[in-house]
């Protein structure tokens, strides 16, 4: 990873972008791929591409999501503290205590989940549960409804947590929207890598950062229909199951670092599965394989049926602690994972095709 490449992961995961205000963080990304794509540009919702022409007319799409999990404001009380709701799948278990930035009319404001001392919090059967998210209170340093006005907060702005990326010893890097602002990272790396390579590919590649993954992937279907490509690889991150107290009878097993996962069953269409691990194998990149027996809870269970289908794939990266602030990473199964899509855009040749046959 070059320094201007870090550069741009770590101002990526550092820009603010939940579901359905992903515009500044496709902004960065944007900025990042214009000097070396044919085409840069979103649709009316806000989901982003960059497209780099190939030599025939046909494309392959690596599809990320750009959104992260956040909260919203429910209702501001007379007092000056904050309700809140979810937007997306946020772990309310973990909220009490953080740090939280909010997107307001008058620019960021920054605030706390507030925490009653343990002194105070009464549970006489010592079995303390997670809050429900109506109970939690945020805390902007306003005494009454009129002061949060005053700071340019009013109910719906969101909020995500301040939090932002670290790195841990032996290449592990931390931090909250690795979900999946790595996987725009990943993509934004293969377009960088194949535009600067001297062979023109087959397909033409595009890469789609698509809006709202967190509440059912409403931005990949919209630009898989326009667009319509001949196939697909969804890139998303995967549970890494290698931590204490997880069963793998349950959940599978993937470890961190053991390379990115390669998803089989609905809507992975065998074909693009037989590349992949076909790329895989010559590349000598390792991978890892994770079954899906009715959907893949990603864009891709999106993509796939649009139009007359669009035979899919799903890569996967590995991630600890998923949907926190300390979401966790490996640098190589990130390079990995940019060899794997590299190479599988490369292995395209005009004539392909995948479609079953009988």
């Amino acid at each position: 990873m070059t320094k201007d490449d870090r550069e741009f992961l770590f101002t990526l995961l550092q820009t603010p972008s939940p579901t359905g205000f992903e515009m500044p963080g496709q902004r960065v990304w944007a900025d990042y791929l214009r000097p070396v794509a044919s085409e840069v540009a979103c649709d009316a919702y806000g989901s982003t591409w960059a497209r780099l022409e190939g030599k025939s007319g046909k494309t392959v799409m690596l599809a990320a999501h750009a959104d992260e999990i956040g909260f919203m404001i429910k209702t501001i009380q007379s007092d000056g503290f904050i309700r809140l709701d979810r937007v997306g799948g946020s772990d309310v278990a973990t909220a009490r205590g953080r740090r939280l930035t909010f997107a307001g009319d008058k620019g960021p404001v920054k605030g706390i989940i507030g925490n009653t001392a343990i002194h105070l919090r009464r549970d006489s059967n010592g079995d303390e549960k997670a809050p429900l998210v109506h109970e939690l209170w945020v805390d902007v340093g306003a005494s009454s409804a009129k002061e949060v006005a005053a700071l340019g907060l009013r109910v719906g702005h969101p909020a995500v947590y301040e939090d932002g990326p670290s790195e841990l010893a032996h290449k592990r890097l931390i931090g909250r929207a690795l979900d999946n602002r790595i996987g725009g990272y990943i993509i934004a790396q293969v377009f960088k890598r194949i535009a600067k390579s001297r062979k023109k590919p087959a397909f033409s590649l595009l890469c789609l950062n698509a809006v709202q993954e967190e509440i059912g992937g409403n931005g990949a279907m919209m630009a898989t229909y326009r667009h319509n490509p001949e196939a697909c690889i969804c890139l998303d991150v995967t549970h890494a199951t290698d931590t204490p107290g997880i069963d793998n009878s349950k959940h599978g097993a993937v470890k961190l670092g053991g390379g990115p996962t390669i998803s089989h069953g609905t809507a992975n269409h065998p074909l693009m599965v037989k590349r992949l691990m076909e790329v895989a194998e010559k590349g000598k990149t390792p991978v890892q394989h994770e079954a899906s027996s009715r959907y893949t809870g990603t864009d891709t269970d999106k993509i796939f049926h649009m139009r007359e289908g669009v035979p899919s794939a799903l890569v996967s990266l590995p991630l600890r602690c998923m949907h926190s602030v300390v979401e966790t990473a490996h640098l190589d199964d990130i390079a990995r994972t940019i060899d794997l899509l590299t190479g599988f855009v490369q292995s395209l040749t005009p004539g392909d095709r995948f479609h079953q046959s009988l």
